[in-house]
């Protein structure tokens, strides 16, 4: 038996809050796709958009009422002549009646309006659930490596401290030894009373980025899965910016969403046109009527009619014009809108690009700049032995050092935050290309 997505994004929720090795990625997303209730309220007005279809199409088809009646009757009747047909007195009877009405829109130009409108209104519904398919991949890795850099500053700021008391703990020796002075000293407590705020500070945003990662997946996710030795840095395929450009004016979901919305415009503007146009329409009638009493005695109806109906507004106050020059206006306001959703795509898309490209350069960047920060770390300490560097000398390299790796991790997921939204401007983002960064990930 087949398990339903969201089943089988609940019950990986499940195992996140149990498991106690590390979570990887997609444990994540999978729980986010069944937790979050961002992408919940998202999945239900893509339910509810879909409706919309159904009630448009009813605007179409024919309509039948049925109807029912009784009523107690108690009616006194005084003539001024007497006649022996028509006798004065009170007389009390029961009526009942039921009745069935059919009309079919043979012609109402609003009516095929609005059926259209109803048909766009289920693409753009379609189409925000798809952004937000994508957008619960990009938060789930946004705070999935939000986490990972803020475990990373914790672990830096740690092992910073801890050099640095081991600096201190020098400075104090050489000085009571006489071959440093108290300077030295001063510096490296200064040094180590401002990494212990800096820890606290790191401390304090570890939690708040966990617990962001928690609201998402409403679990612990515990221990995560961090970047290895399968990390690589690739350029975008393919590798011309204006390809990119030219794909997500194409495929991108807030384009689409314009680019609907100024169709439903055009038929709010032929909708509000129709209020001038005449309707007609097919009328079916049968009614069935009884009475146990009357002036006539009791009495049992039935009636039938077959017509056409045919209504044509003259003036309803203006109201008419004013709502087309309304939905005119409209219509013009939501071409601009697609103008300025291309123009903003252009802009997201051209950033993700350039995010790839230049983050490649810059991990490289800081990889040979933390290789760099080590060699002068390591003759900084053989420096201070020889009597040629200072303790400050050392505390600057070793400050220089962790500042290079740690802006080195964040370089590293910046890129492949990159990576993803490049593809989600394109609207090609999808469960692979998440399963792709996961794989970088140990």
């Amino acid at each position: 038996m087949k398990l339903s997505k969201v089943a089988l994004s609940v019950m990986c929720a499940l195992s996140i809050q149990s498991q106690a090795h590390a979570t990887d990625l997609m444990a994540v997303y999978h729980a986010a796709q069944g937790q979050d209730a961002v992408f919940a309220s998202a999945r239900a007005a893509q339910q509810a958009g879909q409706e919309k279809l159904s009630q448009g199409r009813s605007l179409l088809m024919p309509s039948i009422n049925l109807n029912a009646n009784t009523t107690y009757n108690d009616v006194t009747t005084t003539y001024g002549t007497t006649s022996a047909f028509l006798a004065s007195g009170t007389k009390k009877y029961n009526s009942n009646g039921y009745g069935v009405s059919l009309v079919q829109p043979l012609f109402r130009e609003q009516n095929w309006a609005a059926y259209n409108e109803s048909e766009l209104q289920v693409a753009m519904s379609e189409a925000q659930f798809k952004l937000a398919e994508q957008d619960v991949i990009l938060r789930s890795a946004q705070a999935y490596f939000d986490v990972l850099i803020a475990q990373d500053t914790v672990q830096l700021t740690a092992a910073q401290k801890t050099a640095i008391a081991q600096q201190l703990e020098q400075a104090k020796r050489n000085f009571e030894v006489g071959t440093a002075t108290i300077t030295d000293t001063y510096e490296a407590q200064a040094r180590y009373d401002l990494i212990l705020a800096q820890e606290l500070v790191a401390a304090n945003n570890l939690e708040v980025k966990r617990r962001s990662l928690q609201q998402m997946t409403n679990g612990d996710v515990g221990d995560l899965n961090v970047l290895g030795k399968a990390f690589t840095l690739e350029n975008p395929q393919p590798a011309d910016a204006q390809k990119w450009v030219a794909d997500a004016q194409q495929g991108n979901y807030q384009v689409v969403l314009a680019q609907a919305a100024l169709q439903m415009s055009e038929q709010e503007v032929a909708r509000n046109r129709g209020g001038h146009l005449p309707t007609l329409d097919l009328v079916a009638n049968y009614a069935n009527n009884s009475a146990s009493g009357g002036s006539f005695g009791a009495t049992d109806t039935q009636s039938k009619s077959v017509g056409l109906q045919f209504n044509m507004p003259l003036f309803q106050g203006g109201a008419t014009q004013s709502k087309w020059r309304e939905a005119d206006a409209n219509r013009e306001k939501a071409t601009q809108d697609l103008e300025s959703a291309r123009r903003s795509v252009e802009l997201q898309t051209r950033q993700a690009y350039l995010g790839v490209v230049s983050g490649i350069a810059q991990v490289q960047a800081l990889q040979q700049a933390l290789k760099s920060s080590e060699s002068l770390l390591q003759a900084s300490k053989l420096g201070q032995e020889v009597g040629v560097r200072t303790s400050l000398d050392v505390l600057n390299a070793q400050q220089q050092m962790y500042s290079t790796r740690r802006d080195l991790y964040q370089a590293e997921y910046n890129y492949l935050i990159s990576h993803l939204r490049l593809k989600a401007a394109v609207g090609s983002l999808a469960e692979a290309d998440l399963s792709r960064v996961n794989q970088a990930l140990h």
